[in-house]
């Protein structure tokens, strides 16, 4: 066996762990696209970004507002939010994604956090009963220097019954808890 031909399988390996990718389109190009996977107990969203775009975090809302500590915004950018339709549900409640970076204003009084290039959300979840794949939503807002693509789309992940399968790979110590 050759080694690209072995590299190319354990590709295929580790991506097959990953949904199917559902991608946000603006004027006809990708600008983030996103994927989930169980691991162990955890389900995990991956963002792939394209260059010169920018996410937002799940709580920026929240950053944002203790950085005003009451005083009027000139804006906020849409956070991004993650919801677990059917299939499966949150067993404790937290979220934890990558540190973000600050991409704040406050001159303007502008405060927002966010990620480029690639981003992982994580929840500890438990199956539900019903359906074989979970659904899971995905809606915030996406930006450049010059534009932002509002976010809306549903990913599709096979889940089978009853407890998560194995141990969980991920290490909840290189990513930061989502400010409730």
């Amino acid at each position: 066996m050759t080694l690209p031909s072995l590299a190319l399988m354990m590709f295929a390996a580790v991506a097959a762990d990953w949904s199917a990718p559902v991608h946000v389109l603006h004027e006809m190009q990708p600008c983030v696209t996103y994927r989930a996977k169980l691991d162990g107990e955890h389900l995990a969203v991956r963002a792939e970004i394209q260059p010169g775009w920018h996410t937002f975090s799940i709580d920026n809302e929240k950053r944002a507002a203790v950085k005003l500590a009451g005083k009027a915004s000139q804006g906020i950018d849409q956070p991004t939010r993650i919801t677990l339709k059917s299939g499966l549900e949150l067993a404790d409640g937290d979220w934890y994604q990558n540190a973000p970076k600050d991409f704040s204003k406050p001159e303007l009084r502008w405060y927002s956090w966010g990620f480029e290039q690639q981003v992982v959300f994580v929840a500890k979840v438990k199956r539900t009963s019903g359906p074989a794949a979970a659904e899971i939503g995905i809606r915030g807002q996406a930006c450049t220097d010059k534009t932002c693509k509002n976010i809306d789309v549903s990913l599709s992940l096979p889940v089978s019954k009853g407890a998560p399968s194995g141990p969980s790979t991920v290490d909840l110590k290189t990513l930061v808890k989502v400010l409730l």
